[in-house]
């Protein structure tokens, strides 16, 4: 089992622009890491409190196969002069160990961790190798 971070932010608490942003999160997080959605166990989404106009785990439950993925929506803890309209994600997916991990943070979420953050190359897509017998 391995964990994923990942975070974006949205210009406005829009139920358009909370699902433009939690979309192109999840897109980008699903591409650069090779999994299925059967193989997430659980995801944890945080906001920060300038956002309810929807939940993103409603969002992500409406992918195709993530319906059946257990999701929690909880409120980012306020802290003063912090990210404002900000999206978190804590993701938990069997893949393995050697793997490698690429956490996403996009848009202005991008400057909470510039170690992950930065530009990476897309890992290959996995080859399939026919045998012969």
């Amino acid at each position: 089992m391995r964990a994923i971070r990942g975070a974006t932010t949205v210009s406005e608490n829009t139920t358009e622009a909370i699902r433009e942003a939690v979309t192109e999160l999840l897109d980008e997080l699903e591409k650069r890491n090779h999994f299925l959605p059967k193989d997430i166990i659980s995801v944890t989404f945080s906001v920060t409190r300038d956002l309810d106009a929807v939940f993103p785990a409603a969002i992500a439950r409406a992918r195709p196969a993530w319906d059946g993925v257990a999701m929690l929506d909880v409120q980012q803890m306020h802290v003063e002069g912090s990210l404002q309209r900000c999206i978190r994600f804590l993701i938990h997916v069997y893949l393995p160990a050697s793997a490698p991990i690429y956490h996403t943070y996009l848009r202005n979420a991008a400057n909470l961790r510039p170690d992950w953050s930065m530009p990476q190359p897309l890992p290959a897509s996995p080859q399939v190798v026919e045998s012969k017998v």
